[in-house]
């Protein structure tokens, strides 16, 4: 009689070979089927050698026939197979199961995780509690990384509670996931208190909140944790470690600590492609553009990501002629490259050869995304390039392109500097979700273009609808308020944005309200604010009181003027508008003596008046230089 393991590797290299059983004669009494006893050894062979669902059918229809459709075990192999490949089918087999592992619904929840289906995860961890199970190192962290993606912030705390509960929450896998979700709602407070809560403080914790901070854009936080790592344990950082940190540096202009990390992984880590791109990135941001093109030049392997650092890095200095050089030489130009390079010519105002890239962009069987059009429309909208931002809008509809808050945004702002108010309205009623920035280019236009009580109203509107003004918003409100003379509702909104949406003001915020002062005649109250601007940064205090100057010029106020002039060599100003303002102010009130020594004392200093400056604008549908 054949081995018990002949027979199943036989009874396998039938099955690989899509018979299920192989031909004996009609009338043979001990015939191959009733011979052959399927193991659980067997199974996992078989799985091993299956190459598609056909096959798989007939292992899984073997399970049933030889009585192993109860065997856990094998069960979690077959489940774990079919979450692979074929997560549909894979779901009908657990609904059918009376039993079901943690192993299998571990399994599960990963495999729907991955793919997106993250309510049918949480909704699975829900269903093995009621069954009694208890979530192991394994389940937690695609729990977590499902409700970081969904943004559920009720249900990520009870979870947190649930690990803390079941002891499971210092497990190293489990804290780290946790830490992980905190980061990805942006829940920092809870992050540091749970990040000093972990016992044992392994290089997963630390990447994880050096990149949690990144995330949230608190780059300061990043690089102090990255320098108490080194400080407090004898951890070395490694390729997260570095990446996430060189980020940081990146934001923050830390030159000084990139080095050191450059240093460091060329002496004790390796210096990977990823690792690379991040340096080239940094030095390049950093306005250290001969480090980074080394960098570039010594790298044999340069990926798309590499060509696209250097190309931003070259817009970014002005140099578009190097950036398209380097664009055009690219042996791999995806969306983000060309979005790149059409967005550097959109930043310097050559909106025609933005244009003529993104129609060889598309001959190159590129698809844009919506940032590649909202930069071409971000263009049109700075020159007033109506016809060209109406082939934009056009090329969206015709090409289904869902105008969103982000592309709707950019239409509202486009029409509106275009002078088209109504084409303006009418996009911002049709979309059909708006955030803060969609209403706050609607607030802009309807100022910029002389409505002011319109404006003031959809504010109104704005804050009934549950939506937070940002600083920006806040710019548009005084702005109409400036432009329409609303002297009140001007102080009413200041003093709400500093009361209760405690948002500090800008220079941008002052100078509205001193433009509103200063045409209202109230030039000793426009003094008065000015005095009351925190720590008089200089970088504020200067433009407001030449606003304020240009005031004192309009109605002729020249003690306050010549009280202004003394504040502003006080805190050393040189700038030259100021002291021509000065002079015109004496010369309004025939005062020509002290227009003499104004005037002498601009020689004395070198100062000068700065000369125009050329503009764009768009003629018969083409955009030229004036």
């Amino acid at each position: 009689m054949w081995e018990q393991g002949c027979f199943s590797h036989l009874f396998s290299l039938y099955v690989l070979h899509g018979i299920v059983f192989p031909p004996s004669p009609p009338n043979q009494k001990n015939s191959m089927e009733s011979m052959v006893h399927l193991s659980k050894k067997s199974v996992i062979h078989l799985l091993e050698g299956c190459t598609s669902l056909t096959h798989f059918l007939q292992i899984h229809a073997q399970v049933y026939r030889h009585g192993l459709q109860d065997n856990n075990y094998v069960l979690n192999k077959l489940v774990a197979f079919t979450a692979l490949v074929n997560l549909p089918y894979a779901e009908r087999i657990v609904a059918r199961l009376e039993r079901r592992t943690l192993f299998m619904y571990n399994v599960m929840i990963k495999a729907l995780v991955n793919v997106g289906s993250c309510e049918k995860a949480l909704h699975l961890f829900d269903e093995l509690r009621v069954q009694g199970l208890w979530p192991d190192n394994y389940t937690y962290p695609f729990v977590c990384k499902a409700l970081g993606r969904l943004r559920f912030i009720f249900y990520a705390r009870k979870i947190h509670g649930f690990a803390l509960k079941s002891g499971m929450f210092y497990d190293e896998y489990v804290c780290t996931s946790v830490l992980d979700m905190y980061g990805e709602l942006g829940f920092l407070e809870s992050l540091d208190k749970l990040f000093n809560e972990i016992p044992v403080k392994g290089l997963i914790s630390w990447n994880v909140l050096i990149s949690s901070f990144v995330k949230n854009k608190r780059f300061e936080q990043a690089v102090g944790v990255y320098k108490r790592m080194g400080a407090v344990t004898n951890i070395l950082p490694d390729k997260a470690t570095v990446v996430s940190t060189l980020s940081a540096c990146t934001a923050l202009r830390n030159i000084d600590l990139g080095r050191k990390i450059h240093r460091y992984v060329s002496t004790q880590l390796g210096i990977t492609p990823i690792i690379r791109n991040a340096l080239l990135d940094m030095y390049a941001k950093s306005q250290h553009l001969d480090i980074a093109r080394g960098l570039f030049d010594s790298n044999q392997e340069k990926d798309v990501a590499c060509w696209t650092s250097m190309v931003i890095a070259y817009v970014n200095t002005g140099d578009l002629d190097e950036a398209r050089a380097l664009f055009e030489s690219s042996p791999v130009r995806d969306l983000v490259l060309w979005t790149a390079m059409i967005n550097g010519y959109v930043q310097f105002n050559r909106i025609n050869e933005a244009l003529e890239l993104f129609r060889l962009m598309q001959m190159d069987k590129v698809k844009p995304d919506k940032y590649t059009l909202v930069a071409l429309l971000t263009g049109c909208a700075q020159l007033g390039a109506l016809e060209q931002g109406k082939w934009i809008h056009d090329y969206l509809l015709a090409n289904k392109i869902a105008i969103d808050t982000v592309v709707g945004t950019a239409l509202v702002e486009m029409y509106a500097k275009c002078g088209c108010l109504d084409k303006s309205l009418q996009i911002f009623h049709q979309m059909n979700r708006k955030d803060t920035a969609s209403w706050t280019s609607m607030i802009f236009a309807l100022a910029m273009n002389g409505n002011a009580t319109g404006a003031l109203q959809l504010f109104s509107e704005m804050i009934e609808t549950g939506i937070s003004p940002d600083d920006i918003t806040f710019i548009g409100v005084l702005s109409a308020c400036s432009h329409g003379g609303l002297v009140e509702e001007g102080r009413k909104h200041f003093a709400s944005m500093v009361k209760i949406c405690q948002i500090e003001p800008k220079l941008e915020h002052y100078g509205c309200m001193i433009d509103l002062m200063g045409r209202a005649g109230l030039l000793d109250e426009a003094e008065k604010l000015i005095d009351s601007v925190p720590d008089k940064d200089n970088k504020i205090v200067i433009p407001l009181y030449g606003a304020l100057l240009s005031a004192c010029r309009n109605y002729e106020n020249v003690d306050l003027g010549e009280r202004i002039a003394k504040k502003l060599v006080a805190v050393e100003s040189n700038d030259s508008c100021s002291r021509t303002l000065v002079a015109n102010i004496y010369a309004a009130a025939s005062r020509w003596e002290d227009v003499m020594k104004v005037r002498k004392k601009m020689v004395t200093l070198g100062t000068k008046k700065l000369p125009g400056c050329s503009s764009a604008l768009e003629v018969e549908g083409d955009v030229t230089t004036t």
